[in-house]
């Protein structure tokens, strides 16, 4: 059993049962909460490594927990995936921009929810730098700080293996300017929005080679930024 705990803060008992189920099947300890008394206390208690949390709950909201946890020093660095039936981009926005780390709406399916918290875990821990990451015929090679695309090296800039990285390591999940600011460059780092789309074209130019183009996996997300997808590659 993994020595990772996880916390499932949701008012729905089939809710719970279903994550937990699929959970522990993936090697995770998982403990719950049905309101935020009962989640904040289990957050003190067992430190958890991940929060699911549910946007709405009886007693508050999630958003409420999130406020509080990340006003905190022992809990600020905590990573948090809000669960929620809440699709508008406003409320998306709202709560990432609240301090969750990633969300994902309802219905999910298990094993979607299972990736995004082990990507997450991954970069809260630090770890995943140095580690292979493979979509169709692209490879990153976290070690050698190299891309091959049909196992031949490509010439790549480091802020555009940086933002390469990044994006495969959170594949399928869109991504604004400043957050890919904050999560590439850093948060402390005065950087122009604009920025961002320099460095998206060269990255582009350079996933172009004459043995594939695998420029269309960076798509821009009309109103958003950008996302990584390999889907349409096999």
């Amino acid at each position: 059993m993994s020595t990772q705990t996880l916390l499932i803060v949701d008012d729905e008992p089939a809710i719970r049962d279903m994550l937990r189920m699929a959970l522990e099947a993936a090697d995770f300890r998982c403990i719950e909460a049905e309101d935020i008394q009962e989640a904040y206390r289990l957050v003190v208690d067992e430190r958890p490594s991940l929060v699911l949390l549910d946007w709405m709950l009886p007693g508050g909201s999630g958003l409420e927990l999130m406020r509080r946890l990340k006003r905190e020093d022992l809990t600020r660095t905590m990573p948090i995936i809000m669960l929620t039936a809440k699709t508008a981009e406003d409320n998306v926005i709202q709560g990432l921009e609240l301090g969750a780390d990633d969300y994902i709406s309802k219905p999910f399916a298990p094993r979607a929810l299972i990736a995004r918290i082990r990507a997450l875990l991954r970069r809260a821990s630090g770890a995943g730098e140095g580690e292979k990451i493979q979509f169709a015929e692209l490879l990153l090679d976290g070690v050698s700080k190299r891309v091959f695309i049909k196992g031949q090296p490509v010439v790549i800039g480091p802020t555009e293996f940086k933002l390469l990285q990044f994006f495969m390591s959170n594949p399928e999940r869109a991504y604004s300017r400043s957050q890919l600011l904050d999560q590439v460059w850093g948060a402390n780092v005065y950087v122009e929005e604009r920025t961002v789309d320099v460095h998206i074209r060269r990255l582009r130019v350079a996933l172009q080679v004459p043995q594939a183009d695998n420029s269309n996996m960076i798509q821009t997300v009309r109103g958003t930024g950008y996302r990584f997808s390999a889907r349409d590659y096999s």
